[in-house]
């Protein structure tokens, strides 16, 4: 198929989308590799990005090559550029995370699966031009997996990944000095699985900077073995951690150690690695999913005057069971999480995509001050395939605008390939929260 012939089919499926809702609006970037999800798997940390004026965005081509993009917000033309940099599209864990730090630098890292560190730096700052590739530290860089930035208020980074395999990895955390430009391993065993087990996180840099940690355990590297939300929290940019009552952690964290937020056996359908946000007091929220009555629903485990308590979506019908390795094709994606306090009200908002919904873009949100139900809307018509969502953070947290990484993407269960074209990476505005 010709290029031409593919924005046809865009421009087909934008008109049809455009019908969702008024309150939407998509814009096209440019098109990406979708025989697997590994431009839009959870754990990009970070997929789309805001600084300033400038909102960047990055994935892999049809030829796996890293493209990044820069647009200033409220126009819909874009600046692409093709990097030298590629990975390995086949594992869709190889994925991109991108951040730009407090003087406009972008930071790129790519391309893992127990692999090396691959990571590079633009030459200036709001540039899309990269230096050459580099380490960090130099320490624990070789069985690298699931890396994401975070910002710091202060215009600092924080770098987290795993180092080792599935089951039996340990978290390492980096820091970055805008005012050194360097790099220093603060964390070389944050939270060890003991080479036992793996600790698989999500994490949030609340507007005070107060880093959060929660995470599930896994006894394997059969899915079916995670077990249970714990928690950890920092107030000293990532040097050291406490639980949520004020008690201070004594590193690394493990197994025996570990606050559990909620109690989750085996078995249960639970995921890893989903999303979690903070309130204007610093409390946290975890979002996840897991059975309940055999049927596994979307949930909230969430910190409430130092008691851990939880919300259950509760309106899934069909139940499956998760077991196995590599990346899953699941009828539901992981989810994403906000949450929007006016006066006494807080709103909390859980992006998702389900195939009870054809697999379309959706959303369900709540009161959570009055007990209110949870209420669902589709932001989409169309069906966006295996897609899981990600938001621009950094735009959230300054402006309160909603916006998502969209792309129709394929799973085959395993790490296999589907035989698709190259579909058009989008951001998703969306202009208008319900209450």
């Amino acid at each position: 198929m010709k290029p031409h012939f593919y924005k046809i089919l865009f421009l087909i499926s934008l008109s049809l989308s455009s019908c969702a809702s008024k309150h939407n609006t998509e814009i096209p970037v440019g098109y990406g590799w979708s025989s697997n999800s590994i431009n839009t798997v959870k754990f990009r940390k970070n997929a789309l990005t805001t600084f300033k004026n400038f909102q960047f965005i990055a994935y892999y081509d049809n030829e796996g090559y890293v493209i990044l993009g820069k647009r200033k917000l409220k126009t819909t033309n874009w600046e692409l550029v093709k990097t030298p940099f590629t990975g390995n599209i086949k594992d869709a864990h190889n994925t991109i995370s991108i951040a730009v730090d407090g003087e406009g630098y972008l930071h790129l890292s790519w391309d893992h699966h127990d692999t090396r560190l691959r990571y590079a730096k633009s030459k200036l700052p709001l540039s899309l031009d990269l230096g050459k590739e580099e380490s960090m530290t130099g320490n624990a860089e070789q069985k690298v997996t699931y890396p994401e930035f975070h910002n710091l208020p202060n215009g600092n980074l924080v770098f987290f990944y795993r180092s080792g395999a599935s089951g039996r990895g340990n978290m390492i955390i980096n820091s970055y000095s805008v005012k050194d430009k360097k790099w220093t391993q603060i964390q070389s065993n944050l939270v060890n699985g003991e080479d036992q087990r793996s600790a698989y996180w999500q994490a949030k840099v609340d507007k005070k900077g107060t880093i959060h940690l929660s995470w599930t355990w896994r006894e394997s590297w059969d899915v079916s073995t995670n077990h249970d939300i714990c928690y950890a929290r920092s107030e000293d940019g990532g040097l050291t951690w406490k639980k949520s009552n004020g008690e201070k952690y004594t590193l690394p964290i493990t197994i025996a150690s570990a606050e559990i937020a909620w109690k989750i056996p085996e078995k249960s359908s639970l995921i890893n690695q989903t999303s979690m946000t903070a309130d204007e007091n610093g409390n946290p929220y975890i979002a996840n999913y897991w059975n309940e009555n055999n049927i596994p629903q979307f949930q909230i485990v969430y910190l409430e005057n130092g008691v851990w308590k939880k919300t259950n979506t509760a309106f899934r019908k069909t139940s499956f069971s998760l077991g196995g390795g590599g990346t899953k094709k699941i009828p539901i994606s992981r989810p994403d999480l906000v949450i929007q306090e006016k006066g006494k009200n807080r709103n909390l908002y859980l992006l998702f995509r389900d195939s009870e919904r054809e697999n379309k873009v959706s959303m369900t949100y709540t009161n959570l001050s009055n007990n209110s139900e949870w209420k669902i809307i589709d932001l989409t018509t169309a069906s966006i395939g295996e897609w899981e969502p990600n938001y621009d953070i950094s735009l959230w947290e300054k402006q309160k605008k909603l916006h998502i990484f969209l792309q129709n993407v394929n799973q085959v269960d395993g790490e296999g390939l589907a035989k698709s074209e190259p579909t058009m990476v989008r951001v998703l505005e969306v202009n208008h929260l319900p209450e």
